[in-house]
């Protein structure tokens, strides 16, 4: 595998881990965002690391789908992850997800997140 793939399947499931309930609710949510970490979301509110956690930590479960995940290099240390989510919900939702992560030492955080809603 190489350098270039295996980092874009490292960011997936990195990305992917926090889409599930268990981590949303757990100290591994808090370890994969960094302290300034900030999200732009579909609803329009912009949330700190501290008002998301908050807010998934009181979540519903919710069950969701991922496909299309990309991964652009912008410089040695900072990847932009791109990817769809599909909410199984009536109606369902439908958004496009990107994720900002920086590597600090040998551990990735995500720095930035926005969800755009789709028709």
């Amino acid at each position: 595998m190489s350098a270039d793939a295996a980092l874009a399947r490292k960011l997936q499931e990195l990305e992917e881990s926090l889409l599930l309930p268990d981590v949303r609710k757990s100290a591994r949510l808090v370890e994969c965002l960094a302290d300034d970490f900030v999200e732009f979301a579909s609803n329009g509110k912009v949330y700190t690391k501290g008002d998301l956690v908050a807010l998934l930590q009181a979540e519903d479960r919710v069950n969701q789908t991922t496909s299309d995940f990309r991964v652009h290099l912008l410089a040695p240390n900072v990847a932009l992850l791109t990817y769809r989510i599909t909410r199984h919900a009536e109606p369902p939702v439908h958004t496009l997800r990107c994720s900002i992560w920086r590597l600090r030492g040998r551990i990735w955080r995500m720095v930035f997140h926005q969800a755009t809603l789709t028709p």
